[in-house]
């Protein structure tokens, strides 16, 4: 157990670090061709090289991080149960999207991100859905978990609260992937919304629904223990991604999606954390007072 927690942390440095290196060189060095242009050869080399399978590596690693994270809390089933349907369904969408305008509007994407499949969908765009929807929906379950109301309420309250977090990310996140320098997905009908139509967000918020519901009917299929007191990981990585986008965004000079983020995405997200672990924090003396009786 202890092994694959290092390995759970290193995967989310790993992670962390490589954002940080690919918001400098998105931010920093592209913008800037002097200091391209006083790189040594060998980083006149490297630097295409690095911005061509950056955003591959950061992806990868925040896949790794989360998948080992899900099999040590949950176990394999569950792990797989929320893993498959999340990337699977996800990538129907995305190839759908790309392919017929629905359900996010008409875009296609550009380089940078890892060998298209079917030539539309780069292979770590669903990773992304997984590692970001997984990280919404255990907090979210997690923290309902703790209220006195029907399990049935609990299980559509952290579908709809997993799916929002996951749509606040990307009210910050697709404005500025789509408008850096060096863009990763192009809109082939700009919408009202910073470029983005509307529509890209209740595509957001149904895909998440639907995968979701899916995992959550899985999960049922055997007995589940939530983590409710081991879910810095989950947090790390929604936070360090939010971050991510809001970075970008203030370097693009966008800031209402940022707002939106904060109330609809960080907000709830911090007081789903802190019910969930508040909760595990008073349950446990009172446990103990119960096996003692």
């Amino acid at each position: 157990m202890e092994k694959l927690i290092r390995v759970e942390r290193t995967l989310l440095v790993g992670h962390i670090i490589s954002m940080a290196f690919g918001l400098a060189g998105i931010l920093v060095v592209l913008p800037n061709p002097d200091i391209i242009n006083a790189l040594p050869e060998i980083g006149k080399t490297a630097l295409p090289m690095s911005m061509a399978g950056g955003g591959v590596v950061y992806m990868l690693l925040a896949t790794a991080a989360v998948a080992v994270y899900a099999y040590r809390t949950l176990g394999l089933w569950h792990c797989l149960g929320f893993m498959i349907p999340a990337i699977g369904l996800s990538l129907v969408s995305e190839l759908l999207g790309t392919s017929t305008g629905f359900p996010f509007g008409h875009y296609h994407y550009l380089s940078g991100l890892g060998y298209k499949i079917a030539g539309l969908v780069p292979f770590t765009i669903p990773l992304s859905w997984f590692y970001i929807g997984f990280s919404a929906y255990i907090i979210a379950r997690a923290g309902l978990e703790t209220l006195n109301i029907p399990q049935f309420l609990k299980y559509v309250g952290a579908i709809g609260f997993g799916s929002l977090l996951l749509t606040s990310w990307d009210f910050v996140l697709d404005p500025a992937m789509s408008q850096t320098t060096m863009s990763f997905w192009v809109w082939e009908e700009p919408g009202p919304f910073f470029g983005m139509p509307y529509e890209n967000f209740t595509g957001w918020f149904g895909t998440g629904v639907v995968f979701m519901t899916v995992a959550t009917f899985i999960w049922r299929l055997k007995p589940l223990t939530l983590p409710q007191n081991d879910l810095s990981l989950p947090l790390a990585v929604y936070l360090g991604n939010f971050a991510f986008a809001t970075i970008m965004s203030l370097a693009a000079g966008i800031y209402i999606p940022i707002l939106l983020g904060l109330v609809l995405g960080i907000l709830p997200l911090v007081v789903l954390y802190q019910m969930a672990t508040t909760r595990s924090k008073v349950s446990a003396p009172e446990r103990l007072k119960a096996e003692v009786i």
